[in-house]
């Protein structure tokens, strides 16, 4: 493993999406990332198509560079396991809620007690002074909490919608990295540890409400909450002759070369809605209105070479299937190719940033149940008669075994 969080070690309680995500991150970026498993294993194995069982293309994407170990942590030896392996670690990282983690055993007070200086971070729902606190949280019921469904319905949607991508798990998993990062340099300059609680709710109303406090900042209000423009019933791609093109007409410089390109610059000079950004969000919906009906005049190809020309900002409406064929992502290489040792040839999206010095990259393919469960108790001091005794009483799983069995 390489890269600029070598030598850093993270305990992953995680399951699913939202803290799976962070952590593969972490692992990228050259963390050794330990996966704890239960006996069953991650929910997200078994979702979508898969050539194998529990390995389903979900769980490859947000599972890489990370070893696989499964402990029974609601038994005993399961739980001083755990322990042993958080006494060498950095990181403690779950995604349950904190009473879960004190029914097992495992809470902060229990953790720091054995590594002082251990790093116990946790994303779950709500943050633990509210009347929420206990709650359990998905991205659907987050996104639903914060307004999202019905910011969609109010930009013109038929119904409230959710944001078709988990969103929140992507967000504040993000969150998670960042935070955890800088937890980590402070205990760089202080030598110590701290919790610290990641809420999924109030992580996604302060992103939100960056856009979309808009009049409420004030006391008294200027005006509703709401960013006009991100609402406009027109803000969507353009529709051409002959398909579609995302264009962003957003500044003064901008708005008169569009109509100049066009050979209609009499139309915004001769037009007060025009005249600046406030003045411009104010009637956007008749502005985009007009703009959409002059973009039917032309092709996808025209309108994206006379964009281009005059420098407004432009790209092609992809679909899922068009994105693997775009010629910047290719000319990066964001797209890659790996052999796994059981999945065969797979398709993964690479890091999308680039260091001068310290590149991360994908260190390990997404493991197997349990497939490194004997080699992290070994580098925790356990014998192997003791871990072959584990085994035997469903602690801990060992991958050889069940692979002679079968």
């Amino acid at each position: 493993m390489s890269g600029p969080l070598e030598g850093v070690r993270v305990i992953d309680m995680t399951t699913v999406l939202m803290g799976p995500y962070a952590s593969q991150i972490l692992g990228d970026m050259g963390a050794d990332v330990i996966k704890v498993e239960s006996p069953h294993g991650d929910l997200v194995r078994d979702l979508g198509p898969m050539k194998h069982e529990h390995m389903g293309a979900l769980y490859l994407h947000i599972n890489r560079s990370k070893r696989s170990i499964v402990l029974d942590v609601k038994k005993p030896e399961g739980r001083e396991a755990l322990l042993r392996l958080v006494a060498d670690a950095d990181v403690l990282l779950y995604n349950i809620r904190p009473q879960s983690m004190e029914r097992l055993g495992l809470g902060y007070d229990v953790v720091a007690g054995v590594n002082p200086r251990i790093l116990y971070v946790g994303t779950f729902g709500f943050g633990q002074n509210g009347p929420y606190a206990a709650k359990p949280a998905f991205d659907d019921l987050i996104q639903g909490a914060i307004g999202l469904p019905t910011l969609i319905k109010q930009a013109g949607s038929d119904v409230p919608r959710y944001v078709p991508s988990n969103i929140v798990d992507r967000t504040v998993g993000l969150y998670a990295v960042s935070t955890l990062c800088s937890a980590l340099y402070h205990r760089e300059k202080t030598g110590r540890g701290q919790r610290i609680d990641i809420p999924m709710f109030e992580t996604m109303v302060s992103h939100l409400l960056s856009d979309h406090i808009s009049g409420e900042t004030f006391d008294p209000p200027l005006g509703p909450a709401g960013y006009a423009r991100l609402l406009s019933s027109e803000r969507r791609p353009y529709r051409t002759r002959d398909g579609f093109v995302c264009a962003v007409i957003y500044n003064n410089k901008q708005w008169a070369a569009f109509y100049e390109a066009i050979g209609r610059s009499d139309e915004i000079e001769n037009d007060p809605r025009f005249v600046d950004l406030d003045t411009r969000n104010r009637h956007i919906d008749q502005l985009q209105r007009m703009v959409a009906k002059i973009f039917t005049e032309r092709t996808t190809s025209e309108w994206l070479h006379l964009l281009e020309s005059v420098d407004i900002p432009c790209m092609p409406l992809h679909t899922l299937e068009s994105i693997f064929d775009d010629p910047h992502l290719r000319a990066v290489d964001l797209f890659q190719w790996e052999e796994h040792p059981t999945e065969g040839r797979l398709r993964r999206v690479g890091v999308p940033t680039t260091w001068s010095d310290s590149q991360p990259e994908p260190g390990r393919p997404a493991p197997a149940h349990g497939q490194h469960s004997v080699e992290v108790l070994r580098e925790a001091g356990y014998r192997d008669d003791e871990i072959a005794a584990m085994v035997e009483r469903g602690i801990t799983r060992d991958v050889a075994i069940d692979q002679k069995n079968d």
